[in-house]
């Protein structure tokens, strides 16, 4: 039966640009939203931005610009990310939003008023990257756990939020509700943390330190605790407390967040909405990291992976079902660009792939591109099975995906995919071809097989929308808008025999990773420098380059790029940089030169090999030309 289903995000700090991490939630919460749809569930969507705080003036600061400029900037970076990757979100609020900023100061003051809000002096260790104070047994070794640094004292008067009054409470409704918080490692995390006496929250921050935020309505010399302000967008965006959207949706609110925002969301945000007088959410649905070769992602050592990126050069529904299938929801999983072409070449190239044009060029080559008639006595003759594959694929992938467990679900999908390629090989339709006396068994088969990718379409149409629709397009249903519906998909013979289908495709190539990339680092090195000179800028653009000069260590030549070396740097430092100049120089002609290198330019993984920096070059019809310096000086000076 129909029902109303909410899925949130959380909303997006506008301190960075969106990456891959921001990508997984978000089609992560797309994905859920659409399966919901197949069961004809009213469902509604909500993604935005988180805009005040300390870390958004500084960020501010460090690009001369105003606060409201840089959100302005940046949120807008989320906001065209989203439907570059397919998003179907039904609103993007932005916390800058006066209907928000309305809502905040309605639920503070009526906390306030009951009396869950106190001001006092409160001397404590501050993180400013978090905009948090911690308490000494929340650090590691002295250091803030998230930023590895140590966090100021800082001595104020601020207020703050009763949570301590409402721990015991959080405890008993945890414990009452087991999926409250999900997968279950998490719930146990939260209430491991709620064996320890819970702090009262410090919800506010002084004018004289912070103005960009919302004022407290009861204390107009201060601004709130960024956390108090984003978390309420979960009802403000709909209409809380009268709209007609907060009245159908907040009653079955689910949230997807990652592990590192789980305390916020696990332990303030129920107790907030409780102390409000706002009925707690549904289920908190937590997974883990995307790691880059082995470790967190990470502005500062260069492993940012860019979605749009991914999205334009393998595909964006390749793209979504990598990072669907082999994340297993809760637990960290590890992002490489080989990992991705590997599931690719094997999952969608060759077992869905070869399946669609095997299938389709059968049915035009014995059929004349036309649905076939299947005969049930002949159905029950072969006893294959499929149509019992296909609804045991069927129940397996509802329930693992209205779990989250979309890896589970679209496993379930390949293992019919299996099940219909062993099918081909068992029925071998090519034999059956060649005797008239078997006509009636070659069209069961291949009506059958049609039926199977028609489940197949519908089945992966969350993950890979764009893919399930031209599948229905090439299996003659252009135009069925409700193919995906689980109640379509349940009924076995859904194809009407007589269709006309268009001639097969390649749904997914295969990729051959080693020559794109060398294809993609060739044209890159041998780019001729006879352009026209480019638009001014001014000093203040050029001091954004660190140039610096490095002496080269080593050299060696990178395996399968004709045109590329690996050279190994001192600049003060070792760092390692690949560069297109092996056409013009052998790695011991480079070795003990004094090069000149850009040395913040962001790191690029190059065939395989992280490289740090960019040696400084002349290209003309000779050659590449290094620049090098005339007398030997530290490595490391910078330019000037």
């Amino acid at each position: 039966m129909a029902s109303p289903f909410y899925i949130t995000t959380p909303i997006y700090y506008v301190n960075a640009r969106p990456h891959l991490g921001h990508a997984y939630t978000t089609i992560a919460a797309d994905v859920i939203r659409r399966f919901h749809t197949m069961s004809s569930d009213q469902t509604y969507f909500l993604t935005g931005t988180d805009e005040h705080g300390d870390k958004i003036v500084r960020a501010a600061k460090k690009e001369n610009r105003t606060p409201r400029e840089y959100v302005d900037q940046v949120s807008g970076l989320f906001r065209k990310l989203w439907p570059e990757l397919n998003i179907s979100n039904d609103y993007f609020i932005r916390t800058t939003d006066p209907a928000h900023m309305a809502v905040v100061e309605t639920i503070l003051q009526r906390i306030y008023d009951a009396g869950d809000i106190y001001f006092s002096e409160y001397e404590g260790l501050y993180c400013f990257g978090c905009e948090r104070f911690y308490t000494e047994r929340e650090l590691v070794d002295g250091c803030c756990p998230d930023h590895q640094s140590p966090p100021e004292t800082i001595k104020e008067s601020n207020y703050f939020f009763k949570m301590s009054r409402y721990q015991q409470w959080l405890i008993d409704h945890i414990k009452q509700h087991p999926d409250f918080i999900r997968p279950k490692r998490y719930r146990n995390e939260v209430l491991a943390f709620l064996r320890e006496p819970l702090d009262d929250l410090c919800i506010s921050r002084p004018k004289s330190r912070i103005k960009w935020g919302i004022t407290l309505p009861f204390a107009p010399e201060y601004v709130t605790y960024v956390w108090f302000d984003a978390l309420l967008n979960y009802v403000s965006a709909l209409g809380y407390p009268d709209g007609e959207l907060y009245k159908t949706y907040w009653p079955v609110a689910q949230h997807i967040v990652a592990k590192d925002i789980l305390k916020p969301h696990g332990i303030y945000w129920p107790i907030m909405l409780k102390a409000a007088g706002i009925p707690v959410y549904q289920h908190l649905n937590v997974h883990g990291y995307w790691n880059v070769d082995q470790s967190k992602m990470s502005k500062s050592i260069g492993n940012v992976v860019e979605p749009l990126e991914m999205k334009n050069v393998y595909g964006l529904d390749a793209f979504r079902f990598f990072l669907m299938r082999d994340m297993v929801f809760g637990l960290d999983s590890n992002f490489s660009e080989e990992a991705l072409v590997q599931r690719i070449n094997a999952d969608l190239a060759n077992d869905l792939g070869n399946l669609f044009s095997r299938v389709l060029t059968m049915a035009h080559k014995y059929f004349d591109g036309v649905v076939p008639e299947p005969n049930p006595d002949v159905e029950k003759e072969m006893d294959l099975g499929l149509e019992s594959n296909a609804r045991a694929a069927i129940d397996t992938y509802t329930a693992s995906m209205g779990e989250f467990a979309f890896h589970k679900g679209l496993a379930a999908v390949w293992e019919f995919i299996t099940h219909m390629n062993k099918y081909v090989d068992v029925t071998a339709p090519w034999v059956l071809a060649k005797n008239k006396a078997t006509r009636k068994q070659l069209e069961t088969v291949i009506y059958n097989l049609l039926e199977g990718l028609r489940i197949i379409s519908g089945l992966i149409y969350p993950v890979m929308p764009d893919t399930a629709a031209n599948m229905q397009k090439h299996l003659g249903l252009a135009g069925d808008d409700d193919f995906y519906k689980l109640a379509r998909l349940t009924s076995w013979r859904g194809l009407k025999p007589g269709v006309k289908l268009r001639k097969s495709i390649s749904l997914f190539p295969r990729i051959d990773l080693d020559k794109k990339q060398r294809q993609s680092m060739e044209k890159a090195g041998s780019q001729k420098m006879d352009k026209p000179i480019k638009s001014e800028i001014t000093i203040d653009d050029f001091s954004k380059i660190d140039l610096r000069v490095a002496t080269v260590v080593s050299a060696q030549a990178v395996p399968r790029a004709k045109k590329l070396l690996q050279l190994e740097v001192d600049l003060g430092e070792k760092r390692t940089i690949v560069s297109g100049i092996a056409g013009s120089y052998t790695p011991e002609e480079l070795v003990g030169k004094q090069v000149i290198v850009v040395a913040n330019l962001k790191p690029a993984k190059l065939m395989g090999v992280l490289s740090k920096g960019m040696l400084i070059a002349a290209t003309d019809d000779a050659g590449v030309t290094v620049a090098t310096l005339d007398k030997s000086v530290t490595p490391g000076t910078p330019l000037s």
